[in-house]
């Protein structure tokens, strides 16, 4: 790559895929530097962690399908940020009756990172230009350059120039950030709602007698409910996540955490059958996704053309993430990758 060929990139968003995207562009040549609002890395590949416990409250596992993820995860294993877990599952009936255990198979093995779940997302930061945060509060067009103005934690201001910028964030916070930059790609990712998600983590003083690691519920409050401690590389006292359905989320986004995790506690006892005196002094807390899960506008779905990333080629500006892709890990990986293979194509 010549000198002329070489392009400042700018990445807004440091979770999977804005560091895949990150990562595939620097190995072609290019300069990037990314701005992430918060102060770790992965988005919803995340952890909450004390000197007592810790729990991973946003992505529970991974698979890998695509050759292309499966080789990165390889990568994982081998470098020790991500192993197998092998989980004793269930799954709670498909009515609000009918809530009998049913053993559940592992039909694809799944993964999780270790020693927690956002050190696949540190590694892939470990070689790239990062920068914590930082909020970015403005795109605007100047001749052949994007003019990007930041705000730090301090409150401190700052404007970049860049050849290109990608957006590697929720599709409501991309929609109003190119709003003013690209009216047609802001309008086409308002075209995907995104629901919330409320989780609960849940450390009893003593272990709790449950049969299963994790258990999928159906028609119920609760969807999910993990024994965070039985994932490799855990360490600290037993943990228990539970995350709510994206509907009851959504109807309570504003709620008050403690009911949210006074409604899912309940959930919790009702369906593991725990006595309520066995969590009296247990620690609870909750943590809200605003933008957890993505669906795709009714005159969109369905469409197996759409490549997995938004590019505008003109303008030099691009769009990636899990919501544009089928959701998962895997999808936030790829819609990164290939945004970035578009670029060096």
């Amino acid at each position: 790559m010549t000198a002329a060929e070489k392009l400042n990139i700018a990445i807004i968003g440091a979770g999977i895929a804005g560091l895949a995207c990150a990562t595939r562009l620097q190995q072609a040549g290019h300069n990037v530097s990314v701005f992430e609002k918060s102060r770790g890395l992965g988005g919803r590949m995340s952890t909450r962690r004390t000197d007592q416990w810790q729990c991973d409250h946003g992505a529970q596992y991974f698979t890998a399908r695509t050759p292309e993820f499966l080789a990165q995860v390889r990568a994982w294993v081998e470098e020790g940020v991500a192993a197998e877990w092998s989980p004793t599952l269930t799954s709670f009936g498909d009515r609000p009756d009918n809530l009998s255990r049913n053993p559940q198979q592992q039909s694809v093995p799944r993964f999780v990172g270790t020693p927690k779940m956002s050190a696949p997302a540190n590694a892939l930061g470990r070689s790239l230009n990062i920068q914590k945060h930082v909020r970015v509060t403005g795109l605007k067009k100047s001749d052949t350059q994007w003019l990007l103005n930041a705000e730090a934690a301090d409150s401190t201001g700052s404007q970049h120039s860049f050849d290109a910028v990608l957006l590697a964030i929720p599709g409501p916070q991309a929609a109003e950030l190119l709003a003013g930059a690209d009216e047609a790609l802001s309008a086409t990712c308002r075209q995907y709602s995104m629901s919330a998600c409320w989780a609960v983590m849940l450390t009893p003083q003593q272990p709790l007698a449950i049969e299963f690691d994790g258990a999928f519920v159906n028609d119920h409050v609760l969807s999910w409910i993990a024994k965070d401690t039985s994932k490799p590389g855990r360490c600290g006292a037993e943990t228990w996540l539970m995350h709510a359905t994206p509907q009851w989320s959504q109807d309570h986004i504003e709620t008050d955490p403690d009911a949210v995790a006074h409604s899912l506690r309940a959930a919790f006892l009702s369906l593991t059958g725990i006595p309520d005196a066995h969590l009296t002094h247990a620690d609870i807390n909750v943590h809200r996704w605003r933008f957890a899960q993505a669906e795709i506008a009714s005159d969109r779905a369905g469409d197996s053309t759409a490549p997995g990333y938004l590019w505008n080629p003109t303008l030099r500006l691009g769009v990636c993430g899990d919501w544009l892709n089928g959701g998962r890990v895997e999808g936030a990986w790829m819609s990164g990758y290939h945004l970035a293979s578009r670029l060096t194509d």
